[in-house]
């Protein structure tokens, strides 16, 4: 009954009166890219476009992400919930709400929003509610958080598209893939940043469908 009930508290978002205070200041997240050395929090050149993914374990979607051309910077932390400035085991009670996000800053010049959107629906399963594999709970779902409105329509149909390809190819799982504007960013811990370049050993458990999204 136990395990029961924290399965259910982990895969439920919480509400404004059960998620957990959090608190005013945040958290340190350092100042530079581990990788690239350039400012985390900004201020960025001038030109560029900012998005949010969430694929479940932030620490292999981030890497994913740097290694991209025209990629300026990227960062993690947690969006989607209730609790301000949460920590990273606060999240994972999943009394916070937040899904861990890869923000990412990219030159559209160079690489374009349905580029990213490729990479995003490839490279881990959004059919799967409230888990990544093995990881379960709210923290872990797949996200799309927009900055302008022809990102959030492009994520829309990128989801449709990539839907009808997992049809065809019989998966006829319904994509769970959360799409919204962003509400509020709360970077995390600097530990967190850039954690694979950090500790190349370091778990990575996304894993996607095997299906191609035909949008990029």
């Amino acid at each position: 009954m136990f395990l029961i009930d924290m399965f259910n508290k982990k895969t439920v978002m919480p509400s404004a009166d059960t998620a957990l205070p959090g608190r005013s200041t945040p958290l340190n997240a350092g100042d530079t890219h581990f990788v690239n050395g350039k400012p985390l929090q900004g201020p960025y050149p001038a030109g560029l476009e900012v998005t949010y993914l969430g694929m479940g374990c932030f620490w292999g979607a981030e890497r994913l992400y740097w290694t991209i051309p025209g990629v300026y910077v990227t960062a993690v932390g947690y969006a989607g919930g209730v609790t301000p400035n949460p920590t990273y085991n606060e999240t994972t009670t999943g009394l916070t709400g937040h899904a861990e996000m890869v923000k990412v800053v990219f030159d559209p010049a160079v690489v374009s929003y349905r580029q990213l959107l490729k990479v995003f629906f490839e490279e881990h399963d959004p059919t799967q509610g409230m888990r990544q594999g093995n990881d379960i709970g709210t923290t872990y779902r797949s996200a799309l958080y927009t900055t302008t409105p022809a990102q959030a329509d492009e994520a829309r149909q990128a989801r449709d598209d990539f839907q009808a390809a997992l049809d065809k190819a019989g998966r006829k799982t319904p994509i769970t893939t959360e799409i919204g504007p962003l509400e509020e960013f709360y970077y995390a811990e600097d530990y967190h940043q850039q954690y694979l370049a950090k500790n190349p050993g370091g778990y990575c458990g996304l894993r996607g469908t095997g299906v191609a999204c035909p949008v990029g």
